[in-house]
């Protein structure tokens, strides 16, 4: 519509009484005769503009479009299949604000099953890794770490005896702590002081991450029982403000901890793979989390799980000595690389 009819209706309304004869009828034929003017009459003598004021003052909907209908008609055929694929539950939306996963498929074409890691996630443990490797206390600080990680393993011991499915279980609850912990820190230090990091919080939080996958594997093995679940509870509120303080107070005390931690779980995991082999444990077929995790075989048992966990706590032994030597040294962990690319 052109901004002339849009003046001259907008005068109408304005005007309308004081047109026809003052009637209140006058502004309304006043409004018709402007659309009359504009857009003239059809054959037979009806006025477009008629035609048009009426479609344009009505407040009736208007039927929608054919390729409107189209695109209803297809997305109700979309929803109806989602809810045959969730057993006729709600719908899930697969995009929210435009944010949405692509479809991701394993090297075989099937669709790939996870969400809580991604294929590029996925490695193969250094199997090749040295088990033996004990860093000797020697100045005060490394004895207390020592004695300290000493005297915690004896509860665990009178507790869990040689259950170490579920000695494992809890071990992973709290060996996933001081990686997140010291991220988290360094993190911040990061941001306060505007500097790098050295690649040392990408590290932590990838130690972190690897351990929550210990404990997401190990959960497929072991059901933990009510009472275990709440000693996890405790266990982990305890540790985790304990460890956010010493981590505070001394990063090279904290890292020392954590790597006499790691030696602790090398053994734990050695005795069970003791017990494996001894068949006092049953090799039963290692998880699907596992397997794909790890790229193991399909036919891989829990033997090859328990020995790729073991490789990783060794790494991670390793990383945590070598953070605490940096500390020692009277440097900062952003002095040197961090140990990126294996977990």
């Amino acid at each position: 519509m052109s901004q002339g009819v849009l003046r001259s209706l907008a005068r109408s309304f304005v005007n309308g009484g004081n047109r026809g004869g003052g009637g209140g009828g006058g502004g309304g034929r006043y409004v018709l005769g402007t659309f009359e003017a504009e857009f003239g009459r059809r054959p037979g003598g009806v006025s477009c503009g008629v035609i048009f004021a009426r479609r344009m003052l009505s407040s009736s909907a208007t039927e929608p479009a054919p390729i409107d209908k189209e695109k209803k008609q297809s997305a109700s055929a979309e929803e109806e299949e989602e809810k045959k694929k969730n057993g006729g539950g709600a719908v899930v939306p697969s995009s929210y604000w435009g944010i949405s996963r692509p479809k991701i498929t394993r090297e075989d074409g099937t669709e790939w099953p996870w969400n809580c890691f991604m294929p590029w996630e996925t490695y193969r443990a250094d199997l090749s890794i040295d088990l033996e490797k004990h860093h000797a206390p020697k100045t005060f600080s490394d004895k207390f770490a020592y004695r300290t990680v000493k005297l915690l393993r004896v509860p665990t011991d009178i507790f869990f005896q040689r259950r170490y499915g579920c000695r494992a279980m809890m071990l992973e609850t709290v060996a996933a702590v001081p990686g997140m912990v010291g991220g988290m820190l360094l993190h911040l230090r990061s941001l306060r002081k505007f500097e790098h990091s050295g690649g040392w919080v990408k590290a932590l939080l990838e130690e972190a991450e690897n351990e929550r996958m210990h404990l997401m594997t190990m959960v497929e093995l072991v059901k933990p029982k009510w009472y275990e679940r709440l000693l996890v509870l405790s266990v982990q509120g305890v540790f985790f403000n304990a460890y956010f303080v010493l981590y505070l107070l001394s990063p090279k005390l904290a890292h020392r901890v954590v790597g006499y931690l790691e030696e602790e779980a090398i053994h734990s995991y050695t005795e069970y793979l003791k017990d494996i082999n001894s068949g006092a444990i049953e090799n039963i077929p290692a998880p699907a989390i596992a397997i794909d995790y790890w790229r193991l075989p399909k036919d891989a048992t829990l033997k090859d799980v328990i020995t790729v966990i073991r490789a990783d706590e060794a790494h991670h032994r390793d990383v945590n000595h070598f953070a605490s030597d940096i500390h020692f040294q009277g440097r900062k962990l952003k002095d040197s690389p961090a140990p990126l690319g294996y977990h």
